[in-house]
């Protein structure tokens, strides 16, 4: 748990994605930065009092860990006037429902959206739909299960309402915010909106160690207004420093307690929603490569595959793999794989390493490669001699 709580310290989030093509986003960069690890560490960090992560919209749905929680009452304070579609609409004609379904969370403890439906409307037909997010039509969620849906969801997104987990099947599990987050942040006061947005961006640039104003505004999904008072006021104080980095066109921003190690080794598989490489244009401005996540581009246009994880090794991104957990057959399938123009000879073997200890890490008995990409006959050809 010390180790797990060092990876916490350093990246300050975990990214929460609904697809589980290969496991669950927010699981994989903290095994890209331990190895193989218990997932029970983070199910008992996120779930299991004193909670060490509790979930909010921090860069996207995140866990994040309690003290941040608080540092984002500011956004809880406006989700009311930022409200739209069903939400707004919830808001303006059915302000009853909010309450009842705080009451019934306040009385019950923490159950999904689809319990609280069913405690309000027992004779209402129950839904298949998950709770990832409210559906954007009646055809998936229909009728009170949709609006008990959008309260539960405003609640939280206004902090009325916190989440206790998640089920098995990625439903959010709602409960009232004194019994999720430790008392002595629940209890605390709320912090000038100045001051926490000023320690999101100092939490921002101790994760990146060096960013650009716009990096560091994208961590938490800063407005710019907010994210260029407060880098103003941090470099002031000497939190961070202005420096130059070859080849970047806008300057960039150091925190002081960056360090600069002597070599970079190891390798790692990275999730498409890891926070080294979530902001696109700071990937490719650091490594020199252009990723795109394609899990919403139609099949027959997709460059690199649907779910592609890039290799880190030695500091370098120097391939990309589109992986499949195939639960049912025990095996990890490599749909497609590709080496980066700078990959080393023996990119092959490293990734075939790094396959195979994903897999033991899944529970997984094999790699198969089968589909394409310039790398496929060369990792084919390592993953048999491991």
């Amino acid at each position: 748990m010390r180790h797990l709580q060092r990876v916490l310290d350093r990246v300050g989030l975990l990214q929460i994605d609904s697809v589980n093509v290969v496991a669950r986003s927010h699981r994989l960069p903290v095994f890209s930065r331990l190895g193989p690890y218990d997932d029970d560490l983070l199910r008992r960090a996120a779930e299991r009092p004193p909670r060490r992560l509790v979930e909010y919209w921090a860069h996207e749905a995140s866990l994040v860990p309690p003290r941040t929680h608080r540092l984002l009452r500011w956004r809880m304070a406006r989700a009311a006037e930022e409200a739209w579609g069903r939400y707004r609409r919830i808001l303006a004609e059915r302000p009853r429902l909010l309450q009842d379904v705080l009451d019934v969370v306040g009385d019950g403890g923490a159950m999904t959206a689809a319990q609280v439906t069913a405690r309000l409307h027992p004779g209402a037909p129950r839904s298949s739909a998950g709770s990832w997010m409210v559906p954007p039509t009646d055809a998936v969620l229909a009728g009170p299960a949709r609006d008990v849906k959008a309260a539960a969801e405003q609640l939280f997104w206004s902090g009325e309402l916190s989440a206790a987990g998640r089920t098995p099947q990625f439903e959010r599990r709602y409960d009232l915010p004194e019994r999720v987050l430790p008392p002595e942040v629940s209890s605390a006061p709320d912090l000038p909106e100045a001051d926490a947005v000023r320690e999101l961006v100092a939490l921002s640039a101790r994760s990146l160690g060096v960013a650009t104003e716009a990096h560091l505004r994208d961590y938490f999904r800063l407005r710019p207004a907010q994210s260029r008072r407060a880098v103003e006021e941090l470099v002031e104080d000497g939190v961070l420093a202005p420096v130059a980095v070859r080849g970047w066109a806008r300057p960039a921003l150091l925190h002081r307690d960056a360090a600069f190690p002597r070599r970079v080794s190891g390798r790692a598989l990275l999730s498409p929603f890891d926070s080294l490489v979530f902001e696109r244009s700071r990937t490719q401005a650091l490594f020199g490569v252009r990723l795109r996540l394609e899990i919403y581009v139609p099949a027959a246009q997709r460059v690199h595959g649907y779910y592609v994880l890039p290799l880190l090794l030695d500091g370098e991104l120097v391939a990309r793999v589109d992986l499949k957990a195939d639960r049912s057959a025990g095996v990890l399938r490599v749909q497609a794989a590709w080496a980066e123009p700078h990959a080393p000879e023996h990119v092959a073997d490293e990734l075939a390493g790094e396959l195979r200890s994903t897999a033991s890490w899944l529970g997984l008995d094999d790699v198969a490669v089968a589909g394409p990409g310039d790398l496929a006959p060369r990792l084919a050809e390592a993953l048999a001699r491991t």
